[in-house]
């Protein structure tokens, strides 16, 4: 008989990060859509559906994969927190296909709308899908969302690092998802006006794919007519290794050292008899 404790195969990892990253999407894409298209809510409503998306896509993969969930956080718990190289890269790809497929589903449901609010399928509702330096319409250009793209992630993960660490003070009672969304509300709260608050590759680059597929023929650039979708991609990766340095720096190495579940694991595995 197998053994309930043993830690789940690659396989069973990658798709609890396509499912968790896939609800991420649909509760955020969803939000913007409903706000773009029908004039129903606001950044307020944006802020907190992206941060319960995160907090309901970490309930549903933390405990299988650790609900990374983003490319930046995959990349920063390698560096620094030993996860392992070799899972890197399916992660990643896992969290794009999770959120091409949820924002495939919402360009679906909502697009009577979309066509009915922007006929030509232009940058009007593109950010429904994807980010834009300044959300399209601010004096923000690529260089300006860049540098907002490396601080803002870097104060995610920053942050994340802070909740996750069990030598710190993590949250109690499994409630580390909900901390983590409310991160998420925080920086679109406070950081959402220079580039969206993408800080995650996967959240930009999976649904750009899935509107440019879908009529969007001006995804990959911005409003100024220069090719954007690197931004989101590159400006989160060095972000979240940053954040990461700056948390082990000033934080992480005056904690005492101790075992450690696997990075990012909710919650850690129960102990052998």
């Amino acid at each position: 008989m197998a053994d309930p404790r043993r830690l789940p195969g690659l396989t069973a990892e990658l798709a609890a990060e396509f499912a968790g990253t896939a609800i991420l999407i649909l509760f955020g894409v969803g939000v913007v859509a409903q706000v773009v298209a029908a004039d129903i809510g606001n950044h307020d409503s944006i802020s907190w559906a992206w941060g319960l998306g995160v907090t309901f896509g970490v309930y549903t993969a933390g405990r299988i994969s650790g609900a990374h969930l983003n490319p930046a956080v995959t990349v920063a718990l390698a560096v620094f927190k030993g996860f392992s190289w070799r899972k890197v890269l399916p992660y990643c790809a896992a969290q794009i296909a999770g959120a091409f497929v949820a924002a495939l589903i919402v360009r679906w449901n909502y697009t009577e709308l979309l066509h009915a609010a922007d006929p030509g399928l232009t940058l009007k509702t593109q950010g429904v899908f994807s980010t834009l330096p300044g959300n399209g319409s601010l004096p923000v250009g690529l260089w300006g969302a860049f540098r907002d793209q490396v601080i803002g992630t870097a104060i995610l993960v920053f942050l994340i690092f802070a909740v996750i660490d069990e030598l710190n003070t993590p949250p109690g009672a499994n409630l580390a998802p909900l901390v983590i969304g409310l991160i998420v509300v925080a920086i679109g709260m406070a950081w959402g006006t220079d580039a969206g608050y993408a800080i995650n590759p996967a959240r930009d680059f999976g649904p750009r794919l899935a509107s440019f597929l879908t009529g969007y023929g001006t995804a990959w650039r911005d409003q100024y007519g220069q090719l954007y979708f690197w931004v989101p991609i590159v400006g989160p990766l060095i972000g979240g290794v940053l954040g990461g340095a700056l948390y082990e720096v000033l934080v992480g190495r005056f904690l005492r050292a101790g075992e450690k579940p696997e990075p990012g694991r909710l919650p850690p595995e129960p102990p052998s008899p």
